[in-house]
């Protein structure tokens, strides 16, 4: 499959972009007019430029506004349309992008667009340059991409043909089927983009909200699938308006969009061989050929569960006192890094003690149990997801690692049967463990990662296709510093639980975190992570925990007020809840019992305790335990 992607979607210069392009791989690009207009590069430069970094130049766009018009309109639309085709023979391209009339559409007539389009074709050809009609989602008259096809098939011009933009038909829920039935020869451009589902105008949707393929919910491989079964060859290049995007570091978000073309490719593939045309079925198994060849990935099943994670702190010792209080056990340090392992049943946590001084505490790295960690490791390489390789002794386990968009270290552990890695005896002699006596069996039941702003459709794109983990419909929850944005990644087991949450972006002077951070008026996160532990017993685990002296965060009592109100509890139930600051919820499915420790750096603990089949994450109880956290944080700052 050929790559492409318009330089709209990416910020900086033209020469900058093309340079970002060239290095995430691409094969071509579009050339928006804004940016040849606004660029320093002569046509002649960015043709010679392109045929240096290996890039073609497969589309100029957009030509706005040419059909549908007056004689005397239609004129000044030609001899506009004959300086474009000029400029495109200087930089060598010969292919240009026509949208369906919107602001000057004033003749609702297809014989008159048809033949308006023919006399376009014409002038066209004698430039060499062929005609990519597509119809906008909001165009005035032709607004379905049918019908653009039917104009093309009415004109039957060798140099008009149809541009196929999977925005303008998915955000239009039309039907996609059809487009097998086109002829290929007759598809001169396919453009594709993903969205997040949205209930507004389709102009602003389209042209603030759309996001590389993978990280929005249209159906792409299947329109794909119909594209590649209708015997396109050509480029297949992404479109993208998105503000986030032309803020963010270009070679980083070109890399971002090209990733979304390999999965989109392997997602493709996956359709195609799913969803068989009654043909192909009768043909019988076996790989279907089509003109376009799609490339797949490595196979790899979803991650099993969770094997570690780790906590990078320059001062460990509030983590050490933490962990200690939850139950946790100290199984040693390790034989040859500065690192010590903390366990609780099958809950392991590894505090890194490698940061630099100054460093806030952090999450650093979460390992997952996976079938093959070569294999997977493979697959998110080619998913261009940079390797982080750890240093190891001969006898000890290599970890197969790459880091994740937000630079959390992603570590692929293989799994045994006794659930203990065989990495845990690196720790100290046999039987050093010290803590409780009788600790709680637990597992990592989910963690929780805060994602800078301009990369969180990077990190749903990112933990979906190297990890294999399904996107949930996201949630908004209100904070202090305003609303937080959850989304939810998990296996389809419910294994693997990772929490991905976009918070507020907080000025200074907004809040007490920020007091002396920062320059006035700099933008700055200030949201915390945290790794969430299960138990069988959390009223058990909660009063021992006590017992060792740990401090809970205090829960307001309208809380209970309301959770009694709204549930109906057993009035000793709900005293123990109260007497141990315990949090609750209840859906169909079962019930949720869970509590938060104080935060270190920018690291809490949760447990939890799930009843039945309750699957969620105590959402209801998310905005108390914000104004919890944000009003201790800000007497810590008080007493400082």
């Amino acid at each position: 499959m050929r790559t492409g992607i318009a330089t709209v979607c990416l910020a900086g210069t033209l020469r900058e972009k093309m340079q970002a392009c060239a290095i995430a791989g691409f094969d071509g690009i579009e050339i928006f007019e804004q940016d040849l207009v606004t660029s320093s590069l002569s046509p002649e430069q960015i043709r010679s430029m392109a045929a240096d970094l290996g890039l073609t130049l497969d589309l100029y766009q957009p030509f706005r506004d040419f059909d549908s018009v007056p004689e005397e309109l239609l004129a000044a639309n030609l001899r506009r349309a004959e300086a474009k085709f000029r400029l495109m023979s200087r930089l060598g391209m010969d292919t240009i992008l026509v949208c369906s009339n919107v602001a000057t559409a004033s003749i609702d007539d297809d014989g008159l667009r048809a033949a308006q389009l023919s006399r376009l074709a014409e002038l066209a050809g004698e430039h060499g340059v062929r005609i990519a009609y597509e119809a906008l989602a909001w165009g005035k008259y032709v607004n379905d991409y049918e019908h653009a096809h039917r104009l093309v098939e009415l004109v039957d011009h060798p140099y008009l043909g149809t541009c196929l933009d999977s925005f303008h038909i998915l955000s239009r829920d039309w039907d996609t089927a059809p487009i097998e039935r086109f002829n290929p020869e007759k598809i001169f451009f396919v453009q594709v983009a993903d969205a997040p589902k949205l209930s507004m105008d389709v102009l602003s949707w389209s042209r603030h909200h759309r996001v590389f393929p993978g990280e929005g919910q249209f159906k792409l491989a299947k329109f794909m699938g119909h594209v590649v079964r209708a015997g396109y060859t050509g480029p297949v290049s992404l479109e993208v308006f998105n503000d986030v995007f032309r803020q963010s570091d270009v070679e980083r978000t070109a890399v971002d969009a090209m990733r979304s073309l390999i999965w989109l490719e392997e997602q493709s593939a996956r359709w195609l061989e799913a969803n068989p045309s009654p043909a192909e079925a009768a043909a019988g198994a076996g790989r279907r050929r089509h003109p376009m060849e799609l490339a797949t990935l490595p196979r790899v099943a979803e991650p099993a569960g969770f094997n570690f994670a780790e906590v990078r702190a320059a001062d460990t010792a509030a983590l050490e006192t933490l962990l200690g209080q939850l139950g946790f056990g100290f199984n040693g340090r390790h034989r040859t890094k500065n690192v010590q392992l903390w366990t609780m049943g099958h809950a392991r946590v590894i505090i890194n003690e490698e940061a630099p001084a100054a460093a806030e505490t952090a999450i650093a790295a979460v390992g997952f149990d996976v079938d093959s960690p070569v294999i997977a490791a493979a697959r998110a390489q080619q998913l261009k997801a940079p390797a982080v390789p750890r240093k190891s002794q001969a006898d000890e386990e290599v970890f197969q690692g790459f880091a994740a968009p937000d630079s959390t270290e992603i570590f692929l552990c293989q799994g045994s049967p006794d659930g203990a890695p065989a990495w845990v005896s690196e720790f100290g002699p046999a039987g050093a463990e010290t803590g409780p006596a009788a600790a709680p069996q637990a597992v990592i039941d989910h963690v929780n990662l805060a994602q800078p702003w301009q990369h969180f459709d990077e990190a749903v794109l990112f933990y979906t296709s190297a990890l294999a983990l399904e996107p949930q419909p996201y949630a908004e929850v209100a904070s202090p510093s305003g609303l937080v944005r959850s989304q939810v990644m998990t296996t389809r087991d419910g294994g693997v639980r990772l929490v991905l949450n976009l918070a507020p972006l907080l000025q200074q002077e907004g809040g007490p975190e920020q007091a002396g951070t920062a320059p006035a008026g700099t933008p700055r996160r200030t949201y915390q992570e945290h790794i969430a532990f299960a138990v069988d017993d959390l009223v058990a685990t909660a009063r021992a925990a006590r017992g060792r002296g740990l401090e809970f965060l205090q829960i307001p009592a309208n809380y209970y007020e309301d959770l009694d109100a709204r549930f109906d509890l057993d009035p000793a139930f709900l005293a123990t809840l109260r007497e141990l600051n315990l949090l609750y919820d209840r859906d169909a499915d079962g019930e949720f019992l869970h509590f938060y420790t104080a935060t270190v750096g920018s690291v809490f603990f949760e447990m939890v305790e799930r009843r039945g089949s309750y699957d969620g994450y105590g959402a209801p109880n998310a905005p108390v335990r914000h104004a919890v956290q944000y009003d201790h944080l800000h007497q810590l700052k008080l007493t400082a």
